[in-house]
């Protein structure tokens, strides 16, 4: 009996998939938990293995397709088992449910079926479901989701459906209705002519006036600049999640900074004598895990700054959970958390911290280690860069933006008064959402770090 090839829910607020790449094609023998395609969900992708040793006999969604969770993909078996012609959802009990609109199938011999048939744009009472996020920027921009096209399965509205309608009504002028052309107005509307028809004014007014004196001819248009050389970088699916994250919350958060400089020597003073014994434990000690173990603190002090924004009033978190900003080169960034980061020693985030910028690097986070952040920390100083203003990661109402440390002169207070020294410093930047909190509170928030840092013992 062929076995079922079914979309996982790859992560507790993750409804569905994008089949990136099928490692199989249809035909080709199988391997029980060998990887069978790949899925893409936000910025992680992971790999879906076969659930048994056999034959791909039959792929039911081409590659790019978003699916969702629970839904038949493809099937497993022997050569010459029969298999469903469409696809269909399994629920949670095991029970069989047709989709709302099942996509065609192409030929065996092609391998892979043709995409379905776009969905109408409308949507009625009773059409596909919407997740919980589309829902919630739906409410908050007052959008009425039967006008938005969806391109989700079975017309199902989909975040970036709703995103990209969000970008074409902002930058629809809000304009009145265009006047009637005069060939449709009805003849005792249309303007006659004739002297019958000139205004009073006109008709008894003594003398024309003068003309105006003709207007100076206009320059000559410049020269059309000539066509310049260029490439076009095709968009990766991490850059466009990026770029509209990044986006709606520029939309989302009214954004402020601020700055503190912040005095590092006992921290690095600490850093160097715990390294190598740090190393002799197979783990790598950097100055990330002390800006965490700061930042909690100073959660802890602060806890409106572990929050987020609702309708219903803002949320104010019990957990810390921390992400942290990691660069993936040119391909862009992607933020994986520590959950629970007031839990961890020192040592405990330094291997946490590794673990995960290792993966991340190496695309083998799982969905759920890149959701759920109640608060974020971003190093852009480890590429030279003194201090920057970062974008919040929503719903985060705040996020700190770590510098490059570097050794500079500064004035210290001395019992024979002031001097100077030498120190390791450090900018620190706190972007924050300014519904949520006001600069009094940021700057308290931002003291107790400065105050944890550089008082580390």
């Amino acid at each position: 009996m062929p076995t079922q090839v079914i979309m996982p829910q790859l992560g507790e607020s993750v409804v569905e998939g994008k089949i990136l790449r099928w490692l199989k094609r249809e035909g080709e023998p199988v391997r029980q938990f060998e990887p069978l395609l790949e899925v893409e969900t936000e910025k992680v992708t992971t790999e879906v293995t076969a659930p048994a040793d056999g034959v791909l006999l039959k792929i039911y969604f081409p590659e790019g397709v978003t699916v969702r969770a629970g839904t038949l993909i493809a099937m497993v078996g022997q050569p010459g088992e029969p298999v469903p012609e469409r696809p269909y959802r399994v629920g949670h009990g095991g029970e069989i449910e047709p989709l709302e609109e099942a996509p065609a199938v192409a030929p065996a011999a092609a391998g892979l079926p043709p995409a379905p048939e776009p969905a109408p744009a409308g949507r009625r009472e009773g059409g596909p479901r919407i997740s919980p996020v589309v829902a919630k920027m739906a409410a908050e921009y007052g959008i009425d989701l039967s006008k938005v096209p969806g391109t989700g399965e079975g017309g199902r509205v989909t975040k970036k459906d709703l995103l990209a309608y969000i970008e074409r009504m902002k930058l629809q002028p809000a304009g009145v209705p265009a006047a009637p052309q005069e060939a449709e107005l009805p003849p005792w509307e249309q303007p006659g002519t004739g002297e019958l028809f000139r205004p009073t004014e006109e008709v008894l007014r003594a003398a024309p006036a003068p003309a105006a004196p003709p207007a100076p001819a206009a320059p000559p248009p410049p020269p059309a600049a000539p066509a310049m050389p260029y490439e076009i970088l095709p968009l990766t699916s991490i850059r466009r999640a990026i770029a509209e994250h990044m986006v709606r919350s520029k939309h989302t958060s009214p954004h402020v900074t601020t700055v503190f400089e912040v005095d590092m020597s006992r921290v690095m003073a600490h850093y160097e004598a715990n390294r190598a014994a740090f190393e002799r434990e197979g783990v790598r000690l950097t100055l990330t895990p002390y800006f965490i173990m700061a930042a909690v603190a100073a959660l802890k002090a602060y806890p409106i700054l572990n929050s987020t924004w609702t309708e219903e009033g803002i949320r104010v978190y019990k957990v810390y959970h921390i992400g942290v900003a990691v660069s993936l080169g040119e391909e862009g960034l992607i933020v994986p958390v520590i959950k629970n980061a007031d839990t961890y020693s020192l040592i405990g985030l330094a291997r946490a911290v590794h673990d995960l910028a290792e993966r991340a690097r190496k695309r083998q986070l799982k969905p759920d280690e890149v959701q759920g952040s109640t608060f974020t920390i971003t190093n852009h100083g480890v590429s030279g860069s003194l201090f920057a203003t970062p974008i919040i990661n929503q719903p985060n109402c705040a996020i700190l933006g770590v510098g490059r440390v570097h050794k500079r002169p500064v004035v210290v207070e001395t019992p024979q008064g002031d001097a100077l020294a030498i120190r390791p410093m450090v900018y620190l930047t706190l972007t924050f959402d300014h519904r949520i909190i006001d600069g009094a509170q940021a700057d308290a928030f931002m003291s107790k770090v400065k105050a944890v840092l550089e008082g580390w013992a």
